[in-house]
């Protein structure tokens, strides 16, 4: 993140007003001059996002409105640093608002995906408000953005190679150590799904998992499993044009584990951290997997092959059998894994599946205290029969088009046994619509209600 906050509390700093729809005219009658009389003539009335500067009697600029329409956005405050000029603002009567996800809002308002192009305008400054811890902030905001940098970067760019190099720099930014296991030496530690998946790439795209850890050894063990695909053709049952074109985006849950872990080391929280990311190219090629093929998983399941479009929960299968194996008491995974998911609740709201009721309800006042909106969907066993195979130990799909997210998220389940607590998230990592601090892109979805779950749950070493 930039430097977009002023800590000096007595700078000099033009006024912000935030106002909700209804109140504009008792601003008005509370403000006299230029300012106000602009107000009127600008047909300003508190819609939401609305960014109304105001001048003084000279011309000059003298402050700003910032419409809240229903006061029902917590990200509104985005509006302000995306559209205002550069210089150094202040907020002015809040009456109740909250300090900390105003300062969020505009420090989220500030990204911009500038890999390729370069940026086109100087930044404003806003002065800490009262009550915000600023290094908390920055940490969220640096995961948030690392989420959305690594979503929106080409494969051309980011393929399982950039993405290996990614983990190394964040693991040893903190004196950690990254293993990595790649081509076929997958197949003699007995990662055969992954390297499945991904030895239809090119050489330097071969298949690959990440692993480090972090951590006192006695810690409670909080072990993070992120999909690495770093792009998704569908293998041999292609997927159609339209449909491949954000393929980019099928490592996000890899990117939000990423994000995450970073978060839970730079609070220094009293955890043992592992991650585990296997990254892959699901690539079309003469040895590429195949409908009806047999796989064998590091559980020792047989998994039949439904479908090579959906690759990535076979790679996290394998993973999963090796984070359960040391009996973690929480166990995340995070994968872009279903469209089901987004039929069934959309892009802004994912789902998560877990048995643990005590963690699901912790989890969901977390994710509606930080306004990081996420939904509990069940792990029907009633649909595990969906997954059964006449020639193998289990189908990593179903036969029919019915709950697609929930028949995910019970194989998955098949390969945890040990983990006290185990929670998979089906994040769609990508804002299709353009929203204040959320432009069109990758987004980071659920990393900041974990966290808040994490801090609060088990605190700072």
């Amino acid at each position: 993140m930039e430097d977009v906050f002023v800590t000096d509390k007595d700078a000099v700093a033009l006024p912000i007003w935030p106002v909700q729809s209804g109140e504009v005219q008792a601003w008005c009658d509370a403000h006299a001059g230029a300012g106000a009389a602009w107000v009127g003539t600008s047909g300003f009335t508190g819609e939401a996002g609305r960014v109304l500067m105001l001048p003084d009697e000279s011309g000059s600029l003298a402050g700003a409105l910032l419409g809240l329409g229903k006061a029902d956005d917590p990200f509104i405050f985005a509006a302000l640093s995306e559209n205002l000029p550069e210089g150094t603002y202040r907020l002015a009567d809040m009456k109740g608002l909250d300090n900390s996800k105003a300062a969020l809002g505009w420090a989220l308002g500030t990204y911009a995906f500038n890999k390729y192009k370069s940026r086109d305008r100087n930044l404003p400054k806003l002065v800490v408000p009262e009550d915000v811890n600023l290094g908390e902030l920055t940490d969220i905001v640096d995961a948030v953005f690392l989420t959305r940098d690594l979503v929106n970067t080409p494969t051309s760019d980011l393929g399982p190679a950039e993405l290996e190099t990614a983990v190394r720099q964040v693991a040893e930014g903190f004196g950690v150590s990254c293993s990595v296991t790649s081509g076929d030496d997958l197949l003699t530690e007995n990662y055969p799904m992954v390297h499945a998946v991904g030895r239809a790439a090119a050489e330097t795209a071969a298949p690959r998992l990440m692993d480090f850890t972090w951590g006192d050894e006695a810690a409670p063990k909080v072990t993070l499993v992120g999909k690495g695909v770093c792009f998704d053709t569908g293998g041999l049952n292609l997927k159609p044009g339209n449909s491949m074109a954000l393929m980019k985006k099928d490592m996000g849950g890899a990117a939000h584990v990423l994000a995450l872990a970073q978060l839970i080391m730079r609070a220094n929280l009293n955890v043992r951290l592992r991650v585990l990311i296997p990254a892959v190219e699901n690539a079309v090629a003469g040895n590429a997997f195949r409908p009806g093929d047999v796989l064998s998983s590091r559980k020792g399941l047989s998994v039949e092959i439904g479908n090579t479009d959906a690759e990535g929960r076979l790679i996290l299968a394998d993973a999963l059998a090796e984070a359960d194996s040391e009996e973690p008491e929480l166990l995340i995974d995070m994968a872009t894994l279903t469209g089901a998911a987004r039929v069934a609740l959309g892009p802004d709201l994912p789902p998560f599946y877990t048995n643990d009721d005590a963690f699901a309800a912790a989890l969901s006042d977390a994710a509606e205290q930080n306004a990081d909106p996420l939904w509990r969907m069940p792990l029907w066993s009633a649909y595990d029969g969906w997954l059964s195979s006449k020639i193998a130990d289990v189908n990593h799909i179903s036969d029919g088009g019915f709950a697609g997210s929930i028949t995910a998220a019970l194989f998955l389940a098949r390969f945890v046994e040990k983990a006290k607590t185990y929670v998979h998230f089906d994040v769609f990592a990508w804002a299709p619509r353009a929203k204040p601090g959320r432009p069109v892109g990758g987004e980071a979805q659920g990393i900041r209600a974990l966290y808040a779950y994490l801090k609060n749950t088990y605190g700072p070493r």
